[in-house]
């Protein structure tokens, strides 16, 4: 949408919905971003983990987070310490990120695999009614 139709829709002007618009980036509430569809991209496979670690979660969050296959790691309270998020080719793929990449990482004990067979809702409306 552009800066003057949110202007007229919150009565602002373009100029003022601009500059509303880079504070909120330069502070870091808020990021522009496209998201894209990992199926039109060739990712065929996504997949979810539990990890369980030995140690500081954050320490093993940050190595997996570096891992191009992974695009989402959380910290979690519950059975497992970490929720993490790959998106890979097909399923040799995932068979390697998987048991080459994170299961051999230092401070992963164990894991447990969801693999995503068909996602029914994907959503990034937050706060937007």
């Amino acid at each position: 949408m552009s800066y003057a139709v949110i202007g007229r829709l919150v009565g602002l002007s373009e100029a003022a919905v601009r500059q509303r618009v880079q504070r909120l980036i330069e502070s870091d509430v808020m990021q522009i971003v496209a998201i894209t569809d990992p199926l039109q991209l060739g990712f065929g496979r996504q997949a979810m983990l539990g990890v369980r670690v030995d140690g500081d979660p954050e320490v093993v969050a940050a190595s997996l987070g570096a891992l191009p296959e992974v695009d989402y790691v959380v910290v979690t309270a519950g059975s497992f310490d970490l929720l993490v998020e790959v998106l890979c080719r097909d399923d040799d793929h995932l068979l390697d990120v998987v048991n080459r990449q994170i299961r051999t990482l230092t401070g992963v004990r164990e894991t447990e695999l969801f693999m995503y067979l068909r996602l029914t809702k994907q959503s990034y409306s937050w706060g937007v009614p």
